[in-house]
């Protein structure tokens, strides 16, 4: 105990600021839980497959409200109804995580299970042009309802998982993109035949299937502690250790620009273009539609052997290189051609460094939380990052599409100076730049800990 209150120290870490993080890094030992922990996981893979894949789905909702069901209705508004249930349920993290710690899985599994079924039914029943029925239903209930499975979910398979953490969590990630993967299909398939209001009925049947499994599958290891205070839902003390407000700003830092090639290199159309980015760079290429789930399914792999390797290696050791090559890829590849088959090899090997950063990025703030905050630590992490996935997105396609680019303060950091022509080239360096300079804050970051680094961290 006294050789890791010395390093800490010596790394910046006071002992009387954050005594629960280092409390929390020598409570970490080797032994994993066995049967019942793996359980636990496939419990929690139940809950993403069900959380993500409804979150995924909505390139299928998308199409089917602009076509249809709200025809008058600007596309860019209905993009807004996605975001806004990524944002709500990434601003309740904090709560949601606070109270899996509290309580356990009880009422998180069941508020959310019910909450997201009960709402895909209301959607079904929702009047077509009508546009405050799906932002209320989809965008906020549902939101609200993911938040509270989705931290109960990662957090209580991390629990049993003290040695291959890492790997835990990257497993449920995984299933998360699974679910991305299998929705959009389930929609797609069901749709002609039985309608678009029974397809939602059939998905939330399926979610329901999924979170009783998940509730009697998964098991708490630690138990509940009482509530003390309302304001302790928002734990936010973490930030009082200098190796978690680092990573913090790091990963907001990195989540600017994360999720843009995911949002513009495939059918994505921005609002001012007449076609979307492929189409405009290869329109005669058959592989320009299978650009993005290329990039997914990278993404599914990515996230299976970062968290293998994060466990060997140490989760930062494995982040803040795969985040700094992400950079370097949208620079070096996609920035200088449009040219298909290095596009490919663009998106493979970026899903593959994306994956690596969504799925080991948890496990970070996990060897340095008290195991019993840790819902509550998780949860404020992606609470803060939510104002990155926020703007992150509207700001890569605002360089695209505006002419008020002059405005944007990055892009004189960056001497860049923009005609109409030259917008794919700005939204590229700043989207790289933020990956490049939030991998270098994770490098900081992991300075923090310790200066050798070939040392597990």
């Amino acid at each position: 105990m006294q050789d890791m209150t010395t390093a800490d120290t010596a790394a910046g870490v006071s002992k009387d600021e954050d005594t629960e993080s280092v409390r929390s890094d020598t409570n970490t030992g080797d032994y994993d839980g066995g049967m019942q922990a793996w359980l636990t996981v496939l419990g929690s893979c139940l809950v993403y497959f069900s959380v993500f894949g409804v979150i995924q789905s909505f390139g299928f909702f998308q199409e089917y409200y602009q076509n249809s069901y709200l025809a008058s209705t600007p596309a860019s508004v209905i993009a807004f109804i996605g975001t806004l249930q990524i944002t709500v349920m990434n601003l309740l993290a904090a709560p949601a995580g606070s109270i899996f710690d509290c309580y356990g899985l009880v009422f998180p599994y069941i508020f959310s299970g019910i909450g997201c079924s009960v709402a895909l039914v209301a959607l079904s029943f929702c009047q077509p042009g009508v546009i405050w029925q799906p932002f209320l239903i989809q965008g906020v209930l549902i939101g609200i309802a993911i938040a509270f499975g989705a931290q109960a979910a990662i957090v209580v398979a991390a629990q049993h998982f003290p040695r291959h953490r890492a790997l835990a969590m990257a497993i449920v990630a995984a299933a998360g993109s699974t679910g991305g993967v299998c929705f959009p299909i389930i929609f797609t398939q069901l749709m002609p035949r039985v309608g678009f209001a029974w397809s939602l009925r059939a998905v939330a049947v399926v979610i329901v299937l999924c979170y009783t499994m998940a509730f009697f599958l998964s098991t708490r290891k630690y138990g509940p502690r009482p509530l003390t205070k309302i304001w302790t839902l928002l734990d936010f003390r973490g930030f009082r250790d200098r190796r978690y407000s680092v990573l913090t700003f790091g990963a907001f830092i990195a989540m600017l620009g994360q999720f843009v090639p995911y949002y513009y290199i495939g059918k994505y159309r921005p609002l001012h273009l007449n076609c979307s980015y492929s189409t405009a760079a290869n329109p005669d290429a058959p592989a320009k539609q299978y650009l993005l789930p290329i990039m997914n399914a990278a993404s599914i792999i990515g996230r299976l052997l970062g968290g293998l390797a994060a466990d060997e290696l140490g989760p930062l050791n494995v982040v803040y290189p795969m985040t700094i090559l992400s950079g370097l890829q949208c620079l070096g590849m996609w920035l200088v051609t449009s040219n298909i088959r290095v596009l490919v090899a663009f998106v493979s090997l970026y899903g593959f460094c994306s994956g690596v950063f969504i799925a080991v990025l948890p496990a970070i703030v996990a060897q340095i939380s008290p195991e019993e905050n840790l819902g509550g630590r998780i949860g404020a992490l992606y609470s803060v990052l939510s104002i990155a996935q926020l703007v992150g997105t509207p700001i890569g396609g605002a360089l695209i599409t505006s002419n008020t680019v002059y405005g944007y303060d990055g892009l004189i950091i960056f001497g860049v100076s923009c005609g109409p022509e030259d917008f794919k080239l700005c939204a590229d360096v700043v989207k790289g730049t933020t990956l490049l300079v939030g991998g270098v804050v994770l490098f900081v970051d992991r300075l923090l800990y310790s200066r050798d680094l070939l040392v597990r961290f």
